[in-house]
């Protein structure tokens, strides 16, 4: 009875350890995210992404809140949705989530950070639309950023655009700072792999953004909606996803640097450059069909 007693005990404390600890029902990160034409029927009325910096310190340490939504117009074969935060020109990290026969996606996070930054997120929403044997798909860009300030001669706080005199000081430094090693590193990085800037239209990662309602210098915003889809097909398999090092390992992209993507003057091909964690300078070169 004592031995029956004591397996009794373990199952129920298996059950309830299953049922009341917390685990992810979400899928794991899929591997591809394929451009197809743009179905100009199917539409985002939602693309959002957000960052609030949380009021109080919590063991000398400031919470970030990273949070994107988006939704269609109507559900979709496939809903996915990727989001990237730098801070000072580094990947600090990344979202993922992913959802068949959906319209709307929502993903929020965390960040614990110290010391004044220029926080910079972009993200990718994306939709996969199957009608019959027709396959074609959605997309559309959001973006945010943030100064934070955390020092010991002022209170926390954090603003978008600077307004006081203190603010604006800060916003200088930061956004300076940030600048100045992201162009240092692509001067090394072009110098590196021998390209010519002035053959080249160039941008960072972030800025890209911009072209969601305009197209690129002479082309048309057909054309520059399917680079965009491209490139970004390209970068969540060889970056967001990890990346493939000169020895065959792939390592993760937290730390490396803000890409930056050149793209040629006649639209050919596109060039992404970036620097791992650890130093090594990768490029990713893309055929412009």
């Amino acid at each position: 009875m004592k031995r029956i007693s004591q397996l009794s005990m373990l199952i129920i404390l298996f059950v309830l350890l299953y049922f009341l600890l917390p685990f992810s029902k979400e899928p794991p990160a899929r591997e591809s995210m394929i451009f197809f034409p743009l179905d100009p029927n199917v539409t985002f009325t939602k693309a959002h992404t957000r960052l609030v910096l949380e009021p109080k310190k919590k063991n000398n340490e400031y919470v970030l809140r990273w949070h994107t939504t988006s939704s269609l117009d109507r559900k979709v074969y496939l809903r996915q949705d990727i989001s990237l935060i730098f801070a000072d020109g580094r990947l600090l990290g990344t979202l993922s989530k992913w959802k068949e026969n959906s319209q709307t996606l929502l993903q929020e996070k965390t960040v614990t950070e110290k010391n004044s930054r220029l926080f910079q997120a972009i993200s990718f929403h994306y939709g996969e639309i199957h009608d019959g044997e027709d396959i074609r798909s959605s997309q559309k860009m959001s973006g945010d950023y943030l100064y934070v300030i955390d020092s010991a001669y002022s209170p926390l706080m954090s603003f978008r655009q600077a307004k006081t005199t203190e603010q604006k000081k800060w916003e200088n430094v930061l956004k300076q700072t940030t600048r100045q090693f992201l162009d240092y590193k692509t001067k090394q990085l072009a110098n590196h792999f021998s390209i010519r800037e002035k053959n080249y239209y160039y941008l960072y990662l972030p800025e890209l953004m911009v072209y969601n309602e305009q197209p690129f210098p002479d082309l048309s915003m057909e054309k520059t909606q399917k680079i965009i889809g491209s490139l970004w097909e390209g970068l969540y398999k060889n970056y967001f996803l990890g990346i493939k090092k000169k020895n065959g390992t792939i390592v993760s992209p937290i730390g490396s640097t803000m890409p930056v993507i050149f793209i040629s003057k006649d639209y050919t091909y596109l060039i992404v450059l970036f620097e791992t964690r650890d130093g090594e300078q990768i490029q990713l070169i893309q055929q412009i069909s």
